[in-house]
């Protein structure tokens, strides 16, 4: 039997209740001061104050500090071989994203990484970037393909995926993006896109049966037609779809993704008034990544439209090689008060128990008897400094699947 954790005299938010949560319920974080909580067995045993010490349970006092569930970062490409840094200093001299994509840079370069590097190298690198995601707080995380852009190299990203997943403290939710790009070396580019539909998916489907399938709509990317193409086929197969859109421009796929019934839409940068407020009245969620329009261009989506039009936010770092090259949750909250247009509560909101439920998951993301045991206690006392600041951990102690694996003498 594994030793228990008690944490004692916290501000807790237990964010307990309905979920997902929209419109005035985002920002209701069922704060209980002066409370304790009691873990055994991975689950959440009492949430109450006084719970007395016992022998088999490590005690932390945690002084008044804040005690919330654990991050889930719900959209990442945390799988990826290789570095863009002269990319960089090309977008630092004046080129855009799309530019360095159609120069075969951008997503490519990373492609002809991933290529080259074996299974092994994947796994190695994806744990490096778990581990860090960890001591900020991360117990939960969305991880996608999409930089094979051919079968054999999606699926080796997939399975790398599943093997680092089966090793780390946390949980690893795989996406196959096998819609990232076109690859403009594959010759005709419809010929790309059925070989996608036609080889790459059935692959997909015959080894990670009901993954979710994900691509990314813009311009020089995949179309309308093609990502919808894609998408009404793996529904056929009995797949879960998710989608990029509107990152740079609005093609009409938040539509498509609403009749398609999409787990979520993300980025939404680009978003009309109108389609925000459709995706807002709809069961989709709105997925927004604050963290690529910081690195790239200073455009936001608009998290307060969408937000009061009773939308289900969820709020990601999208921690990826090149347009976001940044893990951690914490600063993604801190970006998504301060250009998303969200309170302090909506954003911690976006990173718990909504984003727990666009992953389809109920037993975490709040803080109730019962639930998985993943808990983060701050270095502060009041949860709105994890958004006022910004550039450090605001993380004390992190306790994943009921073991402390940060902080409080973790080992």
């Amino acid at each position: 039997m594994s030793e228990g954790v008690l944490v004692q005299n916290a501000r807790v938010l237990t964010l307990a209740g309905e979920t997902p949560r929209r419109g005035a319920a985002l920002a209701e974080l069922g704060v209980r001061e002066a409370c304790d909580v009691l873990v055994r067995e991975g689950r959440i045993e009492r949430v109450e104050p006084e719970i007395p010490q016992a022998t088999d349970v490590r005690t932390i006092d945690a002084r008044g500090r804040v005690l919330m569930p654990g991050f889930v970062d719900c959209h990442t490409h945390a799988c990826w071989a290789g570095e863009r840094l002269d990319e960089w200093e090309q977008k630092q001299r004046g080129a855009s994203y799309l530019e360095i994509l159609e120069r075969g840079g951008g997503i490519m370069s990373t492609v002809r990484a991933v290529r080259a590097a074996s299974e092994d190298e994947l796994v190695e690198r994806l744990l490096e970037r778990l581990a860090w995601m960890l001591r900020d707080g991360t117990c939960t995380v969305e991880v996608k393909s999409g930089y094979g852009l051919e079968t054999e190299a999606e699926l080796k990203m997939l399975r790398a995926i599943a093997r680092a997943g089966e090793a780390w403290a946390g949980t690893v939710v795989p996406t196959a993006c096998i819609g990232h790009a076109i690859d403009p070396h594959a010759g005709d580019s419809n010929v790309f896109v059925e070989s996608t539909i036609a080889e790459t998916l059935p692959a997909v489907h015959e080894l990670f049966p009901g993954v979710a399938i994900d691509a990314y709509c813009e311009q020089g990317a995949w179309s309308l037609a093609d990502t919808v193409r894609l998408f009404e086929r793996a529904q056929e197969l009995g797949h879960p779809v998710r989608v990029h859109a509107d990152q740079f421009h609005a093609l009409g796929m938040v539509e498509e993704a609403i009749r398609l019934g999409a787990v979520s839409v993300d980025h939404l940068e680009a978003t009309g008034d109108e389609s925000l407020r459709r995706l807002a009245v709809s069961d989709t969620f709105g997925v927004m990544l604050p963290c690529a329009g910081f690195h790239l261009d200073g455009r936001y989506a608009d998290g307060r439209a969408f937000v009061d039009a009773g939308g289900k936010l969820a709020i990601a770092t999208n921690v990826n090689p090149g347009s976001a090259p940044c893990a951690s949750v914490p600063m993604a909250v801190a970006l998504g008060v301060r250009h998303l247009g969200l309170t302090a509560g909506e954003a911690i909101a976006g990173v718990t128990t909504n984003a727990a439920a666009l992953l389809g998951f109920r037993d975490r993301g709040r803080i109730e008897p019962g639930l998985r045991a993943d808990l983060v206690l701050l270095r502060h006392r009041d949860e709105r400094q994890l958004a006022f600041e910004f550039g450090g951990s605001p993380v004390d102690l992190v306790v994943c699947n009921g073991r402390i694996v940060f902080g409080g003498g973790a080992g």
